[in-house]
């Protein structure tokens, strides 16, 4: 169906949430159905949010886990999630994984169903070398790809080296970003002031000039399509505030993307989802101090009470979706 335009962005809300519900799988479906997300990040200095964020990925859903993380740290990260498969990469010395971790990970690229790219990562220019020499490998693939922290930086470093800029960089297939407004300032040259005070203006323009999905993190969160599709969420509470709380979200959004949500739609769902662990944790322990690992403790609870009556209804597998009406311009 053709998305009507109106002026104001369509609020993510319980609403919302179930007129658009979550591709759910049949109950004789295996771990592949549920879909498989390869995570990839982590360095000497911060294996965490890799765990983090591949935990959360777990705990949206997806039936299967690959992780790819810098070799000093595989060992690791495989003991704190037994879960999951570890690759461990080439590391150069600034702590960056060099370019031929892609032949590492080109037996993957036809089996995974999501992958995010970025948390706990060193050496932005390193890592935005990685994204585009890997990029390619999944062009003609279904594997939706969401780019968090140091993996943005794509958008500023060329394909094949060259020197830093800001002009206009699009993907060939849509990807998904997720920049706070610091982020989006060192991605964009627009001071961080600025953005915050036109959230949606600058979440478009990144959205339509990069050809991606665009998550614009906040206390009131905007989603921008390349289309000129727009969401905004308001919620959560300064609990989130915290080391670790953007890692979760984006391994959330990566495990409802591994289960065939839409970019679009799995960022609606994660930002949301995200917020409401926030506040659930604050009942429990009030609004600071709760962890950033114990968001993750609560998504599954979380999803079945969002879904509502759509989780009674008729089984979906993996990677399906009706498609209608879902957003605004």
């Amino acid at each position: 169906m053709t998305l009507q335009t109106h002026a104001r962005p369509r609020d993510v809300d319980t609403s919302l949430l179930r007129s658009w519900p979550l591709p759910v799988p049949s109950n004789d479906a295996d771990k592949e159905d549920r879909g498989h997300v390869l995570v990839l990040g982590g360095s000497r200095e911060m294996p965490g949010p890799v765990i983090l964020a591949a935990t959360a990925a777990l705990r949206a859903g997806a039936g299967k886990l690959t992780i790819a993380t810098g070799r000093s740290v595989a060992q690791l990260v495989a003991l704190a999630i037994p879960e999951s498969r570890v690759l461990g990469l080439a590391e150069n010395d600034a702590g960056g994984f060099t370019v031929e971790a892609v032949a590492a990970l080109d037996p993957l690229a036809d089996k995974i169903s999501a992958v995010l790219i970025g948390p706990g990562m060193r050496d932005e220019a390193a890592t935005a070398r990685l994204v585009h020499a890997l990029l390619p490998r999944l062009d003609g693939t279904a594997t939706n790809v969401l780019l968090d922290a140091e993996a943005m930086g794509a958008v500023l470093h060329p394909p094949g080296g060259g020197t830093p800029n800001r002009a206009p960089f699009r993907f060939k297939v849509p990807v998904l970003l997720t920049p706070h407004a610091g982020e989006m300032a060192h991605l964009t040259g627009i001071a961080k002031d600025e953005i915050g005070a036109a959230p949606d203006r600058h979440a478009i323009d990144a959205a339509r000039h990069w050809n991606a999905v665009v998550a614009l993190k906040g206390a009131r969160t905007v989603i921008a399509a390349p289309g000129g599709e727009r969401w905004q969420h308001e919620g959560g509470n300064v609990g989130l505030a915290t080391s670790g709380s953007g890692d979760v979200l984006a391994g959330i959004i990566a495990g409802l993307a591994a289960r065939g949500a839409t970019l679009a739609q799995a960022a609606a769902w994660g930002v949301a989802l995200h917020a409401r662990a926030g506040e659930r944790l604050a009942e429990r322990f009030g609004r600071l101090g709760y962890l950033a690992r114990e968001l993750c403790d609560v998504i599954p609870a979380l999803l079945e009470q969002a879904a509502g009556d759509s989780a009674d209804g008729v089984s979906r597998p993996s990677g399906s979706f009706a498609g209608g009406q879902r957003a605004e311009r």
